[in-house]
C-alpha cells in the first residue's frame, strides 16, 4: 500500500535507537523527510545514516539534531530544524522502575516533564500549523502500561496516563482539519527498555535476567517479543493519508499479553 505521505516532513523524537529509530526508518522508506532527535550526537548520527540507507531510492532527506527533547532548549533546536512538520512522533525514555516509596518529588516531576509535558509542548508548537495546512499526524509513543499498569513502572503509569487523558480531548477538536492524534502503546518489544525492566524484576530474586526474559517470552500468547520494525510500520500507517478517520485512539501492540483489553 502506498501510504500517501511521500514528501511530507516528520519530526521523530528520541530516535537514535529502539522504537523511535524504527519509526524513523519506516517513515523514511515511505519517502518522508525525517528530522531525528536524541541526546547523544554520535549515536544519533549513526542512526541517521541507518535511516538514510533505509530510505534508499525514495530520496528522503534525513537530518540529525542532537539535544534533549525534554528541555526547552532541546525542543527549540528540534523545531528550528523542522519548524513545520506534517508528522510528529513524540517519544522520550521512560522513567526508572522501582518501588514508589523510593521516589522523590523530583523523580515525579522529571517523569511528568518527560512523558507528559514534553509531548504536550511539542503538540502545542505544531498542531495549529498542521490544521492550517489541512494535514497532520501526531503519534505519541507511550506504553502498554497505560491500559494494564505494571507495579514497578508507577512513574511511567502516572505520567503517561496524564498524556492519554489530555490527548483524548484534543484529538476530537483537530480531526475535522485532517489532523489526527493517537497513542501507540508498546508491550514487550526487544529494546534496551525491556532489558532494564527485566533487570529490575530480577533484583532480589534467585532468577537471572535471562531467566526473567525467557519466562516473559513463554508467557506471551505470541510466544515472543515484538520486533521494533513491526512497531515502526504500525506508526507509519497511523501517519498515512488513509488513517485520517482514526483519532484519539490507544493502539496496543503487545502480542496479546494484556488480558481484558479487547
Amino acid at each position: 500500500m502506498d501510504l500517501g505521505i511521500a514528501g511530507r516532513r516528520a519530526l521523530v523524537c528520541a530516535s537514535s535507537k529502539g522504537l523511535g529509530l524504527a519509526c524513523a526508518i519506516s517513515l523514511a522508506r515511505e519517502g518522508v523527510a525525517v528530522t531525528m532527535t536524541a541526546r547523544g550526537a554520535e549515536a544519533l548520527e549513526a542512526a541517521a545514516q541507518q535511516v538514510r540507507e533505509a530510505a534508499g531510492a525514495t530520496g528522503a532527506t534525513v537530518i540529525a539534531v542532537a539535544g534533549d527533547i525534554t528541555t526547552p532548549e532541546g525542543r527549540a533546536l528540534a523545531l528550528a530544524a523542522c519548524p513545520d512538520p506534517d508528522i510528529l512522533i513524540t517519544n522520550a525514555g521512560g522513567p526508572k522502575p522501582g518501588d514508589f516509596r523510593e521516589w522523590s518529588r523530583e523523580d515525579w516531576i522529571a517523569a511528568v516533564d518527560a512523558n507528559m509535558l514534553t509531548p504536550i509542548e511539542l503538540i502545542k508548537a505544531t498542531v495549529d500549523g498542521m490544521m492550517k495546512r489541512g494535514f497532520g499526524r501526531i503519534v505519541n509513543i507511550t506504553s502498554g502500561a497505560v491500559k494494564a499498569p505494571i507495579d514497578i513502572l508507577g512513574l511511567s503509569n502516572g505520567a503517561r496516563s496524564g498524556l492519554t487523558g489530555f490527548v483524548a480531548g484534543l484529538a476530537r477538536k483537530t480531526v475535522a482539519h485532517n489532523v489526527t492524534i493517537n497513542n501507540l502503546l508498546p508491550g514487550p518489544f526487544e529494546t534496551d527498555r525491556l532489558l532494564a525492566t527485566a533487570a529490575a524484576a530480577a533484583r532480589g530474586t534467585d532468577k537471572s535476567v535471562e531467566q526473567v526474559l525467557a519466562a516473559r517470552r513463554a508467557a506471551n500468547p505470541a510466544g515472543r517479543f515484538g520486533q521494533p520494525g513491526e512497531f515502526g510500520d504500525a506508526c507509519a500507517w497511523l501517519c498515512s493519508a488513509q488513517a485520517g478517520f482514526v483519532t484519539g485512539q490507544n493502539l496496543l501492540m503487545d502480542g496479546g499479553a494484556y488480558p481484558g483489553t479487547f
